[in-house]
């Protein structure tokens, strides 16, 4: 792909989370990777997206440096660039603050894995990372908000548990591509809300454990059969 194409998939990932409606205002970004040349793509910060277009878009290295773009990337660039440093699958993250995961993040907890919608695209629990510590907010805060998120995935396999929450703050996810970090990041949206509701008819409520690794089996297992093989 060139750096012109992976600018447009960037752009239109970007304008995706304003169509599903996981961001207002300037509050979210996404980005991609060409693995072979080491370039990451991400949202400028701070730029309306009613009023960006694809030469917007900023290409950094992996650690950072403005390779092309004539303005400044994302605040949260460290961010990704860690993930994208850890997590070697990847090909795209997503950083939105839409309202029902940031609600489960700002009370700290994880997102419980409780119906088949969530199993369907996590194995297991939405993760919630720790408080950050004083060191790591005084100091490069959006690089240690990647470690923290990283810290939190060490005994998962980040493509069974396509994000994370930041305490505090709100939801990353990530994805095999740009288009399918937003595809799970519109999947966490509606699965916190799913849950905020179920918690409050039942607060004792369960899930089967056999029905939630069907779910997940049959869509990202080794013998998955769901959809069409095309």
């Amino acid at each position: 792909m060139t750096l012109e194409a992976l600018k447009e998939e960037v752009f239109r990932a970007n304008l995706d989370l304003v169509k599903h409606g996981l961001v207002i205002l300037t509050w979210g970004n996404a980005s991609a990777i060409d693995r072979e040349r080491g370039i990451v793509v991400i949202k400028p910060g701070g730029v309306p997206y009613e009023a960006m277009a694809p030469s917007d878009m900023v290409a950094v290295d992996l650690q950072g440096r403005v390779l092309e773009g004539r303005l400044r990337p994302s605040s949260d660039t460290p961010t990704h660039l860690v993930l994208y440093r850890a997590f070697k699958d990847i090909g795209g993250v997503v950083h939105t603050h839409s309202t029902y995961a940031t609600a489960w993040a700002q009370a700290g907890r994880d997102i419980p894995n409780i119906g088949t919608t969530h199993a369907d695209c996590f194995r297991d629990a939405i993760p919630c990372t720790a408080d950050m510590t004083e060191a790591e907010i005084k100091g490069a805060y959006e690089h240690e908000t990647g470690n923290v998120i990283v810290e939190r995935l060490r005994s998962s396999d980040p493509l069974h548990t396509p994000g994370a929450l930041v305490k505090n703050h709100g939801p990353f996810a990530w994805g095999a591509d740009v288009r399918d970090a937003v595809h799970n990041a519109v999947v966490m949206e509606q699965v916190a809300r799913m849950a905020c509701i179920a918690f409050t008819l039942n607060p004792n409520l369960t899930m089967n454990p056999l029905l939630r690794e069907k779910h997940f089996g049959r869509k990202h297992g080794p013998e998955a059969y769901y959809g069409q093989n095309v």
